[in-house]
């Protein structure tokens, strides 16, 4: 019973690290964007 409750766990886990993801990743590229666009001015 153990395995069953880490896995419940680690899809908790997962899947909260994947809805972080949906949001940073966007927000890094469009920093990273406006940073380059600066350095280019």
């Amino acid at each position: 019973m153990a395995s069953a409750n880490d896995m419940k766990a680690a899809e908790k886990t997962y899947a909260g690290f994947i809805s972080s993801l949906k949001w940073s990743v966007p927000l890094l590229f469009v920093l990273t964007m406006l940073i380059i666009v600066m350095i280019a001015d």
